[in-house]
């Protein structure tokens, strides 16, 4: 630094001072720019976001929570408080008793049905050479359906009277009406809910292989390692972060998602066989009016959601490898 007449001049670099060029690049100076001078501007702009979570989360949750301990008429105009009845008498109904064990099979089996063929998919897409783009847009197609179309497709292919797939079925000599058989309905929905959603866990499965190292299968190659092997001993461990959001995202799946289906295939018959928890919410709430044994049953099925899922956190979270 220059010195004249006893006092030190300022460095200029491309005509600015030495010292506004450090304030201009201080980490102070970063912060004090992230931040909002006028107040009124950041709840202006969170403001859209806060009210869609008031009026289609925080409202609709107290009016359930709130609902769930009174008797409603049918019209709405009188409510009675009685306070744990309405989770009383659902506990002890057979149908809802019911209810809840056909969800919960019904859940398991679509979630381990769901992610093995969305990985054998998967597995098998690196051994398509020919049409590629083919195979993949048709596992894809389902996705772009609506549920009810799906609903609308499977329980016409499986009709007794009319569809191709039970006439081929009762040629077989197996007997098949998921009109009137429970066991046949349950199975025809579960069906629908694994084509619908098998295409969702393919699209995340055939992203998290491709990000797998290739040296790593090339080394297992060379030691003589096949396929298989080396997808469950190497593709499988480091995609098992995906796996675990998928077994998540399968279950509330098949607690929430699959009403569309169950009402254009069954609409919850025969006689309540496929009326799973959610469908029952739906029947109880806007068929029967009965608002205050639907807002009950909705409360419970959310604690059951909450705790399904901290389970599965606590025993597979543990067993995840996010190390790559």
């Amino acid at each position: 630094m220059q010195v004249i007449g006893g006092a030190p001049r300022r460095l200029r670099i491309l005509g600015r001072p030495l010292s506004r060029l450090a304030t201009a690049r201080s980490p102070e100076a970063g912060l004090k720019a992230a931040h909002f001078n006028k107040p009124w501007l950041a709840a202006l702009l969170v403001a859209p976001q806060l009210l869609i979570l008031l009026f289609f989360f925080f409202i609709p949750s107290y009016k359930a929570l709130s609902l769930a301990f009174v008797q409603v008429d049918p019209f709405g105009g009188l409510q009675i408080f009685v306070g744990l009845k309405n989770f009383q008498t659902l506990l002890a109904s057979p149908e809802y008793r019911s209810s809840a064990l056909f969800t919960l099979w019904f859940t398991l089996f679509q979630n381990i049905a769901t992610l093995g063929l969305a990985g054998l998919f998967a597995f098998a897409t690196d051994f398509v050479i020919r049409g590629r783009a083919i195979y993949k847009s048709i596992i894809l197609m389902p996705y772009a359906i609506a549920p009810v179309i799906s609903g609308v497709l499977w329980a016409f292919l499986f009709n007794p009277a009319v569809g191709p797939i039970a006439q081929f079925l009762h040629s077989l000599g197996i007997a098949w009406d998921p009109n009137r058989r429970p066991f046949d309905a349950q199975i025809l929905v579960t069906i629908a809910s694994i084509w619908k959603n098998v295409c969702y866990d393919y699209i995340f499965l055939v992203a998290a292989l491709l990000a797998v190292p290739a040296s790593l299968l090339e080394a297992a190659k060379l030691d003589g390692a096949g396929p298989v092997r080396r997808f469950f001993t190497i593709s499988l461990p480091l995609v098992s972060p995906t796996v675990f959001f998928l077994v998540v995202m399968n279950f509330v799946y098949g607690l929430f998602e699959t009403f569309g289906i169950i009402d254009a295939v069954t609409r919850g018959g025969p006689a309540g066989a496929t009326n799973s928890l959610v469908y029952k919410v739906y029947q109880d709430g806007f068929v029967q009016l009965d608002l205050g044994s639907s807002a009950a049953q909705s409360v419970i099925l959310m604690i059951v959601a909450v705790l399904f899922t901290v389970l599965q956190f606590r025993a597979l979270e543990r067993k995840v490898n996010y190390q790559v």
